[in-house]
């Protein structure tokens, strides 16, 4: 059996597509996805704008893709123009599985340059192609895809190719996205409205067969399978809710009365169906669609109601407790390609700003006032912020972090990096601020989910232990998306379960190897930031966390105290003496040693000159 080992280059600039094998030691130290698609963005200049042609955009799987149980997904892999740092974000459903077998003996495909005019790139039996598709600008995600009805489709919306700093890049017609970000924004400023896999996904082979059917007895019977299984993320809101860390109007509050009519339960009776009814693990709740939704060209019926992050950012993060008004505004989203988290944070921090006096919606070109629970004037903005069609739209296109320097209020909502925090709210789960804190790629909630133990069971970690959690499961993370695997196999699928699909695969990796396999990759990704810029203070904790809910505000339903500073920086040196890293944040030449990168850095990267000994990995099968 022949594992991938090649990679596509496409310079749009220069309309060349070429097929470059790919380095037998990247191969062994990075695999693919995450990994491969970091060692190829750390080939980069330093400095790069990530809307200039130099910047590069890879579509990167695993030599597992298609193979695993759970969702098949591929890696988008650049330089983010909402933060400027490392970005890798992930889509599912059939673009991700057809992707892996368009590509041939290729685990992706690196993109450079930029098209005069929109170009789609085509992807058949290993070779690509660059059409022209001038025709295509300006539709959405559903009308685009539409426009392929024999191939499946990642594609920018119209809020790509106005360059919203998180703008995604859209799959079947919307209902799936690597969302977080702004890679959508990169493929829109390099022309290229468009990728499209035109072959079928990879058949299993027999030698995986009973391998794949044993593993997804396993993945359906972790917590995450049967979790998937029963509400397919939308119990988060009522979890948050119940436990004291939803983000609530604007980060103002942790709890929200209407959660209950945004949950699973209220999912079921809106259900037309499910995506996916028979397969292992179902997916996503269907629900009659609006009028709009039904003018469009692709014929479709009903929309998908995403997972749990588009209730609590679009719902309670806007205090809208309408089930179907949030299926609404999601599906909007959707098919404009612009992230729900960034753009429910936008306009939730544009309300508070509105009513601390900081902006006047009228003076920006915004009809009517803005506040909690409207959602239509919520849908009006997200409109404006994709078509960047006015002033407020326009600021808020650039992301909360930079709306706020421009008029204030930078203690409304929290961002790291840049990135504006997503589903949980760490003021009920501390552990959760350093997993915000340190996210490679921003204030992401899925690098590490500490707040899902620690929120429910309080298991009193001390501060050693609340570092070493988060770092190991960071890790863990890490490892599986170079994979790439749906990241809720994280539970079932350690090194011993991969090492026995690689053999599966006739290529003998070592469990050892693959437990060092996230932290490598996450030093990698934590070397490009140095080098991009990035300090200790960027690991900081968010001015808006420092408060209580409702610090400052008439809606104040809490006033409990917000995090400790002082603590938090205490846990950050204990989490960096864990990772082998100085008190700066650099990694140490021993620990670059270790884990065989001690040949990487260039004379541009930072480096530690001192700190802890480097642990021995504590990440387990």
């Amino acid at each position: 059996m022949t594992v991938p080992d090649r990679m596509l280059r496409v310079d749009l600039s220069a309309e060349r597509v070429r097929s470059d094998p790919v380095p037998e030691e990247w191969l062994a130290r990075y695999v693919g996805g995450k990994g491969l698609g970091a060692r190829y963005l750390y080939e980069m200049e330093p400095g790069v704008d990530p809307a200039s042609p130099a910047n590069r955009l890879a579509f990167v799987v695993g030599p597992l893709t298609g193979y695993l149980p759970g969702e098949p997904r591929y890696a988008a892999v650049t330089k983010s123009p909402l933060t400027g740092a490392f970005l890798d974000s992930y889509g599912g459903g059939s673009f991700a599985a057809r992707l892996a077998g368009s590509l041939g003996d290729h685990l992706g495909v690196v993109i450079e340059g930029a098209a005069d005019e929109p170009v789609v790139l085509s992807l058949s039996g290993g070779e690509a192609t660059i059409e022209p598709a001038s025709d295509l600008r300006g539709l959405d995600a559903a009308e685009t895809d539409a426009r392929f009805p024999d191939a499946a489709v990642a594609c920018v919306g119209p809020a790509g190719e106005a360059g919203v700093r998180y703008a995604t890049i859209a799959s079947d017609g919307g209902d799936h996205h690597a969302g977080r970000g702004g890679a959508g924004a990169v493929m829109g400023s390099k022309g290229l409205k468009a990728v499209v896999a035109r072959d079928r996904s990879p058949e299993v082979p027999a030698a995986l067969r009973a391998l794949r059917e044993r593993s997804e007895e396993a993945f359906a019977d972790s917590g995450a399978g049967r979790w998937l299984a029963a509400g397919d993320t939308l119990e988060t809101v009522e979890f948050g809710h119940e436990t004291g860390v939803l983000p609530t109007r604007g980060w103002q509050a942790r709890e929200f009365d209407g959660a209950q009519g945004l949950g699973v339960e209220r999912a079921r009776e809106r259900a037309a169906g499910r995506e996916r009814p028979d397969a292992p693990v179902p997916g996503g709740f269907r629900v009659p669609a609006g009028d709009e939704t039904e003018s469009h060209d692709d014929g479709g019926s009903d929309t998908t109601v995403p997972r749990g992050g588009t209730p609590i950012a679009l719902g309670s993060g806007l205090g809208i407790d309408d089930f179907d008004a949030v299926a609404t505004l999601g599906g909007v989203c959707d098919r404009l390609g612009i992230d729900v988290i960034s753009a429910g944070n936008a306009v939730a921090w544009a309300v508070r700003a509105s009513d601390a006096g900081l902006i006047d919606p009228a003076d920006h070109g915004v009809d009517g006032g803005l506040s909690f629970g409207d959602e239509a004037a919520a849908r009006e903005l997200i409109e404006e912020i994709a078509a960047r069609s006015t002033p407020l739209g326009d600021a808020l296109a650039d992301g909360v972090a930079d709306a706020a320097k421009r008029f204030g209020g930078t203690g409304m909502v929290p961002t790291v990096k840049g990135m504006e925090l997503a589903s949980y709210d760490p003021r009920g789960a501390a552990t959760m601020a350093l997993a915000f804190a340190t996210g490679d790629r921003g204030g992401c909630h899925r690098r590490a989910r500490p707040v899902e133990t620690e929120a429910v069971a309080d298991p009193g970690w001390s501060p050693a232990e609340r570092a070493a959690t988060v770092a190991d499961e960071q890790d863990r993370r890490a490892a599986l998306w170079c994979l790439v695997g749906d990241d809720f196999l994280a539970e079932s699928f350690g090194p011993a379960a991969a090492a026995e699909w690689f053999a599966a695969l006739g290529d003998e990796r070592d469990p050892a190897d693959l437990r060092l396999l996230g932290e490598r990759v996450w030093t990698l990704t934590r070397l490009f930031n140095l080098r991009e810029g990035f300090e200790r203070r960027d690991d900081g904790l968010p001015e808006a966390l420092t408060r209580g809910t409702g610090e400052g505000s008439e809606t104040d339903e809490g006033g409990d105290d917000g995090l400790d500073p002082d603590a938090f920086e205490g846990l950050l040196d204990r989490y960096y003496a864990y990772r082998g890293w100085d008190r700066e944040g650099r990694p140490t030449a021993q620990l670059l040693d270790r884990l065989g990168l001690a040949d990487l850095p260039d004379s541009a990267t930072p480096v530690g000159t001192a700190g802890a000994v480097p642990r021995v990995n504590g990440g387990g099968d």
